[in-house]
This record gives structure tokens, C-alpha cells and sequence, in this order.
């Protein structure tokens, strides 16, 4: 039998139970499952199940994700994630991965770094934690934000770019998907300044963020142009997969926040990396351990 769809499992350690618990759950909302592989890395580990659903539709699969989420918020840890991917995905012979940046392809957020050369940094964290739970504006929260740093010596952008650094199996990860053909792009709310030397050290295809305003050698407290929201996250994704000529459901989308959340809907699959919970609430899958390559098991690659 040829399968509709993969359930690909990962966690710090994959008990033989929680896999048998998971089975049992498959059969049970009507997913036949053959073809099993385990894999494991002194990391994580990764358990593959191709499955076959009588009707692999959109809702035959969102139904199945509903009911394997389910299962893992009733137990007392998340030990173990299970994504639900469409073959189609797996199988595609060119796919686009987009990542957010801040707290995803890097383990920090940039706003909170350069606050604490102004002596604000708790102030802007509260502000960027309400704004990436979705209870503010994001446009509004940015330059409320960016505001503080008015006045801060322009060096200290590259003071922040030193401090920065990528997450756990980033790199590994761009370098899989370029290796096999892929095209890698990141878009962000944080700023060019400190993502241009890390998109060209990843050889990314494309990246976005917004521009910190520099007059004579200081930061103004502003950003040039439209702030790259939720809506543009979008909007990038689509522009970029429509000039690869990638369909859309052969897209990967990773993000940990409210500003991620059209993207990630968009996507073929989409991906929330360590997410505050309205996001992993209503992302496809759910990493919830620090190793950002983990999306290379769900995407095949």
C-alpha cells in the first residue's frame, strides 16, 4: 500500500510504550501503519511510520493531528511529539523552508539584546513575551520597543551580532536542505543588520527583516518602511515559493510566535520550534526540545 501520509515521532528518548500508545491511537482513528523506522543520534531519537488513511484529505488529516495533540497534552511531559506529514511533502523533489529568526533559527531575541545597552532590558522582554503570545499589536509593540534605543551608539549593533548565536542544529539543518536542493529562507521582525552576516554565513536564498534607522553614527529609536508582521511573513513565503516555483504545499514554515502565525498557517506544514502556547496550539507539529534539525525528520530531508 502505497501511504497518504507519514506520522514521524521525536523526542529525547522514545519509550517502546509511548510508540505502542501511539499505534494503538493511529488504528484507532482509522490510519493503517506499516513500513516503521527508527532512528537515533546521541540527541534525540526519531520513529517513522508511513500510514494509510481512507481518505487523505485536508480534514481526514488535520482530524488525525487533533487526535494525536490530544493524547500528548494528557500526559504529564511532552517526552514525545508525533508530526503528521502529507507524503506529498515528504516526497517533493524541491521544497521551500522558511524560518522566523528570534528565539528559532537563533537562540535569542535581538530587541532584548540591544535594550540592555540602554539599561532596558526587562522592560522590552515583558513587551516582546505579551507580543509574541499575541495580546499586542506587533507593528505597535516594535516601535514601542525600538524607541528605547535612541540615542545608543551604532557600534553597539555589532557588539549584539557578537552575542548572537544560532540555535542547537541550525546550521545542520540549512546545510541538509541545501545539500539536497532545497531552498532555505528566514524572515524576521528583528533587523538586517544582525541577520545579513548570518544569512550569508548559511548561504540562505532569501531573508528578510526590518531596517534599524543610523543618522551620524546613532541609533534613532525608529525602523526604515513597513514592519515585517505576521502578515508579511506571509506574504514573503508566497512571493518566494511563487519565484522557485514551488507549490505551496511543498513549503515548511518554523516559528515560535504570534508573528508566525499566518506564515505557518500558509505553509504545507507548519512547524512551531519551543512556541509559546497559542501557537502550538494551532501549528501542524510541535518541537518542543532545543534542536531546530529536528525539522529535517518531519520534512524527509
Amino acid at each position: 500500500m502505497t501511504s497518504n501520509v507519514t506520522a514521524v515521532s521525536y523526542g529525547l528518548k522514545l519509550t517502546p510504550g509511548e510508540l505502542e500508545q501511539l499505534r494503538s491511537l493511529l488504528i484507532e482513528n482509522g490510519a493503517s501503519v506499516h513500513d516503521e523506522s527508527r532512528a537515533a543520534d546521541s540527541r534525540y531519537e526519531v520513529h517513522t511510520a508511513e500510514l494509510g488513511l481512507p481518505e487523505a484529505t485536508h480534514a481526514g488529516i488535520a482530524a488525525l493531528r487533533r487526535a494525536v495533540a490530544g493524547a500528548s497534552e494528557d500526559g504529564p511531559e511532552r517526552a514525545m511529539d508525533t508530526a503528521i506529514v502529507p507524503s506529498g511533502l515528504r516526497n517533493a523533489p524541491r521544497k521551500l523552508l522558511i524560518m522566523d529568526v528570534d528565539s528559532t533559527l537563533i537562540q535569542q531575541e535581538v530587541i532584548e539584546l540591544l535594550a540592555a545597552y540602554a539599561g532596558k532590558r526587562e522592560e522590552v522582554a515583558a513587551v516582546t513575551e505579551a507580543a509574541m503570545r499575541g495580546e499586542l499589536d506587533f507593528a505597535q509593540s516594535l516601535h514601542a520597543r525600538v524607541a528605547v534605543l535612541a540615542g545608543l551608539p551604532s557600534d553597539v549593533v555589532d557588539a549584539v551580532r557578537r552575542e548572537v548565536k544560532l540555535s542547537a542544529g541550525a546550521a545542520e539543518l540549512v546545510a541538509a536542505f541545501k545539500a539536497a536542493g532545497h531552498v532555505v529562507a528566514v524572515v524576521s521582525g528583528g533587523f538586517n543588520q544582525i541577520l545579513e552576516p548570518i544569512a550569508d554565513e548559511l548561504g540562505l536564498d532569501y531573508w528578510m527583516a526590518n531596517e534599524l534607522e543610523i543618522v551620524d553614527g546613532a541609533l534613532t529609536g525608529k525602523v526604515l518602511g513597513a514592519v515585517i508582521d505576521r502578515a508579511a511573513k506571509e506574504k514573503y513565503l508566497r512571493e518566494w515559493a511563487a519565484a522557485e516555483g514551488i507549490p505551496m504545499e511543498h513549503t515548511i514554515a518554523v516559528g515560535d510566535g504570534a508573528n508566525d502565525l499566518d506564515m505557518l498557517g500558509a505553509a504545507g506544514i507548519g512547524v512551531a520550534f519551543n512556541a509559546k502556547p497559542a501557537v502550538r496550539a494551532v501549528a501542524d507539529s510541535a518541537i518542543n526540545m532545543p534542536y531546530l534539525d529536528a525539522v529535517r525528520h518531519i520534512a524527509g530531508v
